[in-house]
């Protein structure tokens, strides 16, 4: 049986305005209520609303999720050093739990028994709703449409006309994209030929290279147990200090991400990415990290950190895993405070200074110079210690 009343996930596409009209006429869903979630794709929500009620919604609703989706999911993959498969920073990966989560919530709030989302049957983003939902509250259905109906582009356009959805009035564009504070995702058109380089029109959020400055900007990061709290001393709130490194690095020509990454459903997917502050932030807590974590816990931190990214990516958001993994990041911060410096040119980010009240860093064990504290004549005996299984191993080759 299906759901009753139905909460759907709501962009203002054209797939998530036809599964209003889908949902009621379709599947006999008696109310709908639209849910737009603003993550700060920079849209005017207002107009997504009411775009929503033309299409036949009973109720449209838009929740301000910035500060939540910075702070909670952003900057905890960020203390992780979460990045798929070496690379991703998991902008649109990272927002999906949390549209979920509000889903959920507001199904509780106005009492529906089901909730809805426009994904296809080809991608990630239906596995992560679909489980993390399940996660939030299991007694929930969860109807996908777009799923299950079987439409082209043209027919489901055509099908909305039928319902007073007007077409898209531009020439649609080739790709697909998803945007959020945290960056942009383009696929689909040109790009899924491995070979073509992406057109510069693919790109929004950082410049070309030679439309960069000649001469490089430098910032500099303050972390308080491994989450960033200002920048170049100024304190900012999380949305307004990433809005700001956005804009910097962006306009440095960095952030841009080029890769052929396997999907969970089995397909090797040529994706662009744009994430100017994800890439910076990254590459400025693994650096302030090195300086202030032992050697052992760095080095077994890095395989949390791939299997935190793969949780994310593959839409384990509220996992048990997780949720273990977070009790072993959180300690792993206490002592991840500290200013990295960061310069920013022509498509580059490299860290060019580092310091910290927690630093292990002592400059008399490490000098060369005179006031060197290291006592030379232990490591005689260290290596002899070291090496002794080795020694060994080779006398049984060497008898």
């Amino acid at each position: 049986m299906r759901a009753k009343k139905v909460v759907l996930a709501y962009s203002g596409g054209v797939d998530t305005s036809v599964c209003i009209p889908y949902l009621k006429h379709e599947w006999g869903v008696e109310q709908v209520v639209a849910l737009a979630a603003d993550l700060g794709q920079g849209e005017d929500l207002e107009a997504v609303r009411q775009k929503a009620l033309a299409s036949g919604a009973d109720q449209a609703i838009v929740q301000d999720a910035r500060d939540q989706f910075v702070f909670d999911y952003a900057f905890a993959a960020l203390q992780a050093n979460a990045l798929y498969e070496g690379r991703y920073p998991l902008a649109t990966a990272l927002a999906r739990p949390l549209i979920a989560r509000l889903l959920v919530q507001c199904a509780h709030a106005v009492g529906a028994d089901g909730v809805a989302h426009g994904c296809t049957g080809k991608g990630n983003d239906q596995v992560r709703f679909d489980v993390s939902i399940a996660a939030l509250d299991p007694r929930l259905k969860v109807l996908a449409p777009a799923r299950e109906w079987g439409m082209s582009r043209e027919e489901t356009i055509a099908y909305g006309e039928r319902y007073g959805i007007p077409a898209p009035v531009k020439k649609k564009s080739p790709y697909s994209i998803d945007f959020n504070l945290l960056g942009r995702s383009i696929e689909c058109g040109i790009l899924e030929d491995p070979w073509a380089e992406p057109p510069e029109e693919v790109y929004a959020m950082t410049r070309p290279i030679n439309q960069t400055p000649e001469e490089p900007t430098y910032v500099e990061i303050d972390f308080e147990r491994g989450i960033p709290v200002s920048l170049d001393a100024n304190p900012l709130e999380p949305v307004k200090l990433v809005s700001e490194l956005n804009r910097l690095a962006g306009d440095n020509g960095v952030g841009r991400i080029d890769m052929v990454e396997n999907r969970l459903v089995g397909i090797k997917s040529r994706e662009i990415y744009e994430c100017p502050a994800g890439v910076v932030l990254v590459l400025a807590h693994q650096a302030l990290e090195a300086l202030t974590l032992p050697r052992e816990v760095t080095n077994y931190k890095r395989g949390i950190e791939d299997t935190y990214a793969q949780l994310v990516y593959n839409g384990l958001w509220y996992s048990p895993l997780r949720g273990a993994l977070d009790s072993f990041i959180d300690f792993t911060q206490k002592r991840v405070s500290g200013t990295i410096r960061v310069r920013l040119h022509r498509g580059t980010a490299t860290v060019v200074g580092r310091r910290s009240t927690y630093s292990l860093y002592d400059p008399d064990l490490a000098t060369y110079s005179e006031g060197d504290s290291f006592d030379h004549r232990a490591a005689e005996g260290f290596i002899y210690v070291w090496g002794l299984p080795t020694r060994v191993w080779a006398r049984l080759d060497n008898p």
